[in-house]
């Protein structure tokens, strides 16, 4: 042979991998075992993409809107006592911005029938976090309220089930009463809804409105400019943390409420979820790689006389081990560069067509009752594909050792005579 042993191992590898003649059991196992790895590589990156899409929107989109941290102010206070608190709160928190809002509960009442809601009250003129529903508005703008003093904007969810739309007017009921000698009269004031939304989460589309400031002082009867500050951290996930700390240095009279209490467990759900679909995912490629296992010891006995005529013109254990490890390095090769193309391609293309099994089918896949997002968000990390295809890679690496020195064990006489 003038071939290094290497490259002869590897010709005969590629030869047993290929489609031939004379090998259909070979090239038939070899098919099994790159189906079988390609369709679980293709399934936990497609899978791990929509779990970081998941993760992503609660980041960007949820988080993007709602503060992260909420100052109630429980008893009235002067302009100058609020900018003396957000001073201090500055050179105390990295925080990537303060919003002075009116924040209260009330009831919004339309032709469908009436809803609790969460009533802000925001200064358009301030560098505030619900300038990031202008991406997520389907009617109307933000900008809208301040040419509007008496205007509202509202969640599609919420315009539906009271039955109002752009244009239209709906009746907003503050938790505050007015108090006379005959009877007791609550505050409300109609509204023109200037604007609507679609975030794809209840808790806002359904729950979340915004009004001008002024008019939430009006409606609420405030003397104070406003009730509460919204934070927004440099790192969302430091809420809990950043709390903790407020609640040591800020007077009694304040409560303090981070964005955990009302999404923290959503979110660690899915983070849960996240690591438990992934570890039954790397189950899943396991099994794979056990079938490249069973797959190469089928090829390994189909080959024994092949083994036994290269043995007998001088080739080494050594040499036949090698020929049996390219084969199962070749497969695990084709089989994660068909998964990751395959993966790649569905993680691209899987919420348009989710979005198309939605409408075809008429039906939900994502109720936002239960999941914090009514769509299928996806996003391609590329360190996990670094890890999937080297985890996968050596997964078929083990598998293929214990059929290759079981090829290498086999002995020439033995061999032929059971041929």
């Amino acid at each position: 042979m003038n071939e290094s042993p290497v490259s002869f191992s590897r010709y005969l590898a590629v030869r047993y991998v290929s489609v031939g003649k004379s090998s259909h059991l070979v090239s038939f196992m070899s098919a099994v075992a790159v189906f079988g790895l390609s369709l679980s590589v293709a399934i936990l990156i497609l899978v791990l993409s929509v779990m970081n899409g998941f993760d992503r929107e609660m980041r960007q989109t949820i988080l993007g809107i709602v503060p992260h941290v909420t100052l109630y102010a429980d008893e009235p206070l002067r302009q100058s006592e609020w900018e003396s608190v957000a001073g201090q709160l500055g050179t105390r928190l990295e925080l990537s911005s303060i919003s002075h809002v009116v924040q209260a509960a009330g009831v919004v009442s339309g032709r469908f029938g009436n809803k609790g809601v969460l009533i802000n009250g925001v200064d358009n003129k301030e560098n505030n976090s619900d300038s990031v529903l202008e991406n997520y508005f389907i009617s109307g703008r933000l900008q809208d309220l301040q040419s509007n003093r008496w205007g509202i904007v509202i969640g599609e969810s919420l315009a539906e089930s009271i039955g109002v739309e752009t244009g239209d007017q709906l009746t907003l009921y503050s938790s505050s009463v007015s108090i006379n000698p005959l009877v007791t009269l609550a505050n409300f004031r109609k509204f023109d809804v200037v604007g609507i939304f679609r975030v794809g989460t209840k808790d806002l589309d359904e729950a979340y409105v915004i009004v001008n400031q002024q008019a939430a002082r009006a409606l609420f009867k405030l003397t104070s400019p406003q009730n509460a500050l919204h934070l927004r951290l440099e790192d969302a996930l430091s809420a809990d943390r950043v709390a903790a700390e407020l609640d040591s240095f800020l007077p009694t009279s304040f409560s303090i409420e981070s964005w955990t209490l009302q999404l923290g467990a959503i979110y660690d759900n899915i983070r849960f979820s996240r690591n438990i679909i992934a570890f039954m995912l790397w189950l899943l490629v396991s099994v794979a790689a056990f079938n490249l296992v069973v797959s190469l010891m089928m090829i390994v006995r189909d080959k024994r006389a092949d083994i036994a005529i290269l043995r007998t013109l001088g080739a080494s254990p050594k040499i036949v081990m090698k020929v049996f490890l390219w084969q199962g390095c070749l497969i695990g090769l084709i089989g994660t560069a068909f998964g990751l193309f395959f993966g790649i391609l569905g993680a691209m293309n899987v919420t348009e067509f989710a979005g198309w099994l939605e409408s075809f089918f008429n039906l939900q896949l994502l109720s936002a009752d239960v999941y914090p997002i009514d769509y299928l968000p996806s996003k391609v990390e590329w360190l996990d594909l670094v890890y999937v295809v080297v985890g996968v890679f050596l997964l078929a690496f083990i598998a293929t050792i214990i059929p290759a020195r079981r090829a290498a064990r086999i002995q020439p006489a033995e061999a032929l005579r059971q041929e």
